[in-house]
């Protein structure tokens, strides 16, 4: 089956968030993610973290995906988020999904810190939007 690189968009950062730093790289251990803006994708990536709305994440829970685990996360928005919307744009419930799985899995991560997901994963996430992701064939 194929396997498939995908880049989501980028929608702001991590901030405040709890790091372990006695691993190499750095663990995080509670995810804050701050928005700058949203182009509305259901899928968003952070610096070594991904987030998804929770209809996404019902979804990958219904298709009974393997290779993740969800959490809370804490969102919040920027002054910038504020001035870009100034008609006050609302943010969906969003849950950090933490990939966990081998190449066996349909989510994975790779050395690089690249996510891949199956092709089953990705039909999934095209009933969604992900408009702003790159997705690319990949090969081991």
């Amino acid at each position: 089956m194929k396997k498939y690189i995908i880049e989501p968009e980028v929608s702001g950062q991590i901030i405040g968030s709890h790091l372990n730093h006695e691993t190499k790289p750095p663990l995080i251990e509670k995810l804050n993610y701050q928005f700058d803006d949203w182009l509305g994708d259901d899928i968003i990536a952070g610096f070594r973290c991904f987030i998804c709305t929770d209809g996404l994440a019902k979804s990958i829970k219904k298709n009974s995906l393997s290779g993740y685990e969800f959490d809370q996360c804490t969102i919040t928005k920027s002054e910038l988020f504020h001035d870009l919307n100034e008609n006050g744009k609302d943010l969906p419930t969003f849950f950090w999904l933490k990939i966990n799985g081998t190449s066996d899995d349909d989510f994975f991560i790779t050395s690089n810190f690249t996510l891949v997901i199956s092709e089953r994963a990705l039909e999934i996430l095209r009933q969604f939007n992900i408009d702003h992701c790159t997705v690319e064939i990949y090969s081991a």
